[in-house]
């Protein structure tokens, strides 16, 4: 689960006659009706609005604005007990924790497909295990890389932890695979699957978050040791780390020390997040040959996204591969 706060980037800011239009209306609608909302979240609030006039491609008139300031309005209220949030647009069903954390995006006719451009640079662990046979999941959020996996990797078993049992309870709404032979969602620390499973996994996914970010069990030195030990020989660790936060430097210090630093590092293609790759193993061992055989795949099977990040990974490998 990712906690990807939506940021407005400096080359793609909507035109200005765009943001013009949104604040006349908001405007003139607070004439009507008045918000008495502090600055800060009327910053939010217009943000929220552009975002979702963008996404749901709607004229920024006054009558729409009412409607998604409805809906802030509602997610506030919502946010303030702690649940996870479930909002609905025209094409996505979204998981929220909180109003300015995108956890899980699901695109209502395509709910196996990959919405998040962070998800998608996740799979690029294909480039160090093109066939996992076991893979070990932290954080289910809306089950984005668990459908993906269980969909594209059919001789994968998968075991999913996820701490939280109201967002296991919302499995159905994002169609996640009920437990089967293959595939199991259980309700516990991620730091619990990790720490008594020996040489278990090809594939590790990191992406647990609550409310507050990352728990502190699951960025420790303890964990990411266990997770190292949790690894077959040859297998990969992969993390979403939120980029912003003054204690990343430090999750990526812990991560390079318990993998004796096999560690590459590549930005999100669509947030400020880095995902990190921790190989268990000498990189150096895979071949220039292998890798392109492996690249092929990928450009043959998987989206653009998962393609660019794995080419990200053999830019930013350097000499770590032959």
């Amino acid at each position: 689960m990712p906690a990807m706060p939506y940021r407005r980037m400096p080359d793609s800011r909507p035109p200005p006659s765009f943001e013009l239009w949104v604040r006349t209306s908001l405007a003139r609608l607070d004439a009507l009706r008045p918000f008495n909302l502090p600055p800060s979240v009327m910053v939010r609030l217009r943000r929220h609005i552009e975002s979702m006039l963008l996404a749901e491609n709607l004229p920024p008139t006054p009558a729409h604005l009412a409607m998604l300031i409805d809906d802030f309005v509602r997610l506030m209220d919502l946010a303030r007990n702690g649940m996870p949030i479930l909002y609905k647009r025209r094409n996505t069903l979204t998981l929220l924790f909180d109003m300015y954390s995108v956890q899980s995006e699901m695109r209502l006719e395509a709910p196996d497909e990959l919405v998040l451009g962070y998800t998608q640079s996740m799979m690029a662990f294909l480039m160090f295990q093109p066939s996992p046979r076991e893979i070990g999941m932290i954080g289910l959020g809306g089950g984005s890389l668990a459908k993906f996996c269980y969909r594209h990797l059919p001789e994968a078993a998968i075991t999913v932890a996820e701490i939280d049992p109201h967002v296991i309870a919302l499995r159905d709404c994002f169609h996640i695979p009920a437990n089967d032979a293959r595939f199991h969602v259980h309700c516990m620390d991620g730091a619990e699957l990790v720490g008594q499973q020996p040489q278990r996994f090809d594939v590790l996914v990191v992406d647990g978050f609550d409310s507050e970010g990352q728990p502190a069990q699951l960025c420790s030195q303890r964990f990411y040791d266990d997770c190292y030990a949790a690894l077959t020989e040859g297998g990969v660790m992969v993390v979403n780390l939120l980029y912003d936060q003054p204690s990343t430097g430090h999750y990526l210090a812990r991560i390079r020390r318990s993998f004796h630093g096999a560690v590459t590092v590549i930005d999100s293609l669509d947030s400020l997040n880095k995902v990190v790759f921790a190989y268990r193993g000498d990189l150096r061992a895979i071949s220039a040959a292998t890798l392109m055989e492996r690249m092929a795949r990928l450009k043959e099977h998987y989206p653009a996204m998962v393609q660019m990040a794995a080419d990200t990974i053999l830019r930013q490998g350097g000499t770590m591969f032959r």
